[in-house]
């Protein structure tokens, strides 16, 4: 994979406009998490030392194109920025032109090492359509497009991937970088054993993948209510639990493609169960056998999070979607907490991805011990996928020029 990156570049006086990720959640117009805000201060640090003119643009939330919606403002995130950074952090809000020609956002205002925030992206009309007229007005901003977004690389829109096919120069920033090194290091050129852990609600949002890394990986496991959907694969009984009953054969074709290659995806032989979805439910561990009619799955048992703990310990690489039980009640998270401390000790190249996932491992204190963290959602499970990626695809083919 071959892109042009910022730090190899002279950042002097230049006008460089960064596409970083800052859609974080909010409560009562506070921010309520920034790991995405904090991900990105190596790459804003450096262009600001470099003495760029810097700007940053990133979406938030779904506002109405062509619609100001307060609720939907980079404001609040600006000011976060601004104590994050220690400096003020302008924003700027009609920054592609849309208002009087007096009134328009000159680039060339932003002092060398001085950094504005622009607006949310998704204000403007063509963003996500991806639309070239749009495309090149932000490309005109700019000397050098860095895009350090990977949490939008799946997408084709206006700022990840119109403006890197116009912009006089585009390449990536640290964190980008650094996300599709770790992810390549992990699924292009493993060590091996190389282990994969996908779990969620349902087979369908992840049967291709599932079926992709078949092909690659040498023990798949499986957890959540995609468990539950390859037990029923493989003839066992899983009461009442979430499960996609149409979908058994494609699982079936998932483990033949492992068994064909000598792997395999190892099913719980005991689980926690319980009879409805609570907190305070009463949390039941049985073997797989004695799982009654009116059961639910809630979690995998002690002896199947021992055996998994022994596959990754003697992994040479793991990667990471997905909890295996629903860990947000205490009562059935005891099999996630086994194998996220059973990769935080192993050996393996460890990285995860994915929203539960980041969840699981702060609250079981490994986050220091996984080796990387992808900051991506959808763009971390399209590359396992094997897809290509919209926006790197349009750095690869500037680098190429």
């Amino acid at each position: 994979m071959k892109f042009l990156r910022m730090v190899d570049l002279d950042l002097k006086d230049k006008r460089v406009l960064v596409r970083v990720d800052f859609n974080v959640p909010f409560q009562d117009g506070r921010i309520t998490e920034d790991t995405r805000i904090r991900a990105a201060l190596p790459g804003v640090k450096h262009a600001l030392a470099k003495g760029a003119r810097l700007m940053l643009v990133s979406h938030l939330g779904r506002p109405t194109e062509g619609k100001f919606e307060e609720a939907e403002s980079l404001a609040p995130v600006a000011k976060h920025l601004s104590r994050l950074l220690g400096v003020d952090v302008p924003l700027i809000h009609d920054w592609i032109g849309a208002g009087s020609s007096s009134n328009r956002f000159d680039p060339m205002t932003v002092q060398p090492g001085k950094v504005v925030m622009l607006e949310n992206c998704r204000f403007n009309v063509g963003e996500k359509k991806d639309d070239e007229v749009l495309s090149k007005k932000i490309a005109a901003l700019c000397d050098i497009y860095v895009n350090d977004a990977f949490g939008t690389a799946h997408r084709a829109e206006a700022t990840t991937h119109g403006v890197a096919r116009f912009a006089p120069v585009a390449c990536a920033g640290p964190l980008l970088a650094a996300e599709l090194d770790a992810l390549g290091k992990a699924l292009a050129h493993p060590a091996r054993p190389l282990v994969a852990i996908v779990a969620g609600s349902k087979v369908s949002t992840k049967l291709t993948i599932l079926a992709e890394l078949a092909t690659k990986v040498d023990q798949l496991i499986v957890g959540g209510g995609i468990a539950n959907t390859f037990l029923l694969a493989a003839g066992s009984r899983i009461g009442k639990s979430l499960a996609e009953h149409d979908l058994t054969g494609e699982a079936s074709k998932v483990m033949a493609t492992l068994m064909a290659k000598g792997g395999g995806i190892p099913l719980p032989i005991d689980v926690v169960c319980a009879k409805e979805f609570s907190a305070t439910a009463k949390a039941e561990t049985k073997a797989i056998r004695d799982v009654a009619p009116d059961d639910l799955i809630l979690d995998i048992g002690p002896q199947s999070a021992a055996a998994l703990a022994k596959i990754v310990e003697q992994a040479g690489t793991v990667v990471w979607n997905g909890p295996v039980g629903v860990f947000e009640f205490d009562a059935f998270g005891h099999g996630t907490e086994t194998l996220a401390h059973a990769i935080a000790d192993s050996k393996a190249y460890s990285i995860a991805g994915g929203g539960d996932t980041l969840a699981a491992i702060a609250k079981y204190g490994v986050t220091d011990r996984i080796s990387y963290i992808s900051t991506g959602g959808g763009a971390f499970l399209e590359f396992l996928e094997g897809k290509t990626l919209p926006a790197v695809a349009a750095l690869e083919a500037r680098a190429e020029r």
